[in-house]
């Protein structure tokens, strides 16, 4: 592709960005969202990580923005123009087959919230694991407010390297304001952050894009035995209730237990290089914390004493029971349809584990 028709797409993918962000921009609390707002506003501007951000230039900016959003909250999401060709935007299987060849790479999904998603960036590499094609992004063009580091759609899995670095700074920098004796600060620890930043962000972004791969694969397989048309489905009639952050949870779970949490645990450095243990309890939401207390308990067991054992126990009982209230919620959502917000509610706060 010409340099202009990539202009001309990236353009367009940002327009769809701006058009999600319009319609999601109020999802957020007020903290979250100008937290948020403010590193849009450093990724827009191509800023540093150590950057100073001027109070004022932010505050124009995102005056702007939100003049921006709100003419464009009732448009329609535009078609991908490649080459002559239009494409849905949610077609990212028919766009990547066209940008692959050129370097390129696209993705679409929704998150949270039913909010779509979309980002084009430049197409680091490809590869095939196992059953799932793998497209792994360096630099993003366009991408809206969330940016999340990692997605799957259905046997496609989409990893973003600069999304991923920004994660890791912000929840680092969240971190050092009251430095907690927690997880997420001991995975830090690992990394020597004080004396050479970037080469301590580089070495752990490297580190922690495998185990996102990990999580994505575990995903694919609770998309198999939980099927992922039923699911989707049924999130759509909980979007925006905290019936679906359990059911994010229960099914994250169930993708942990099944790939993330048994590969990290089987690697013969654990106890030399505990990172990515501690990064992944550290990064647990606090609805998965609390659906989950024994991963917590076993976590603590191998501070302790060393000692894995309780992890893979944990781990081989998660298998079977998220899987098992995974089933169990969709058959509610089966009997009950978008009134099975309740039920389900109900049945999640009673079978922690």
């Amino acid at each position: 592709m010409k340099s202009h028709q990539v202009k001309a797409l990236t353009e367009t993918v940002q327009r769809n960005c701006h058009i999600s962000d319009a319609r999601h921009g109020g999802d957020y609390s007020l903290c979250v969202y100008l937290m948020k707002m403010r590193e849009y506003y450093r990724w827009e501007k191509r800023l540093p990580f150590d950057a100073v951000l001027e109070k004022d230039s932010v505050g124009n900016w995102l005056a702007e923005r939100e003049e921006l959003w709100e003419s464009l909250a009732e448009a329609d999401l535009s078609p991908l123009e490649i080459e002559g060709e239009r494409f849905d935007p949610f077609d990212a299987d028919a766009i990547n087959a066209r940008l692959a060849p050129e370097g390129l790479v696209y993705s679409s999904g929704l998150g949270n919230q039913a909010k779509p998603h979309f980002f084009l960036g430049a197409l680091e590499r490809r590869a095939v694991n196992g059953d799932c094609a793998v497209y792994i992004s360096a630099g993003e063009y366009a991408r809206d407010l969330t940016a999340p580091p990692a997605m799957s759609l259905g046997s496609t899995i989409f990893l973003r390297r600069e999304s991923l670095r920004r994660m890791l700074w912000e929840k680092l920098e969240s971190w050092r304001w009251s430095r907690p004796d927690n997880a997420l600060g001991r995975a830090f620890a690992c990394y020597d952050f004080d004396a050479d930043f970037a080469s301590a962000l580089d070495a752990m972004a490297d580190r922690e894009i495998d185990n996102a791969l990990l999580h994505e694969q575990g995903e694919h397989q609770a998309g198999v035995a939980l099927g992922d048309a039923d699911w989707s489905e049924m999130l759509l009639d909980l979007a925006q209730t905290p019936a679906e952050l359990m059911a994010r949870a229960v099914r994250d779970h169930l993708a942990d237990c099944l790939v993330t949490l048994p590969r990290l645990l089987e690697r013969a450095d654990l106890a030399a290089q505990p990172a990515a243990l501690h990064f992944y309890l550290g990064n647990l939401t606090n609805m998965r914390k609390s659906i989950f207390p024994a991963l917590a308990d076993a976590y603590e067991a191998w501070r302790a004493n060393g000692d894995p054992r309780d992890l893979w126990q944990v781990a081989e009982r998660g298998r079977d029971h998220w899987r098992e209230l995974g089933e169990a919620m969709l058959a509610l959502h089966r009997q009950h349809g978008a009134n099975a917000v309740g039920p389900i509610r109900d049945l999640v706060s009673d079978r922690h584990l």
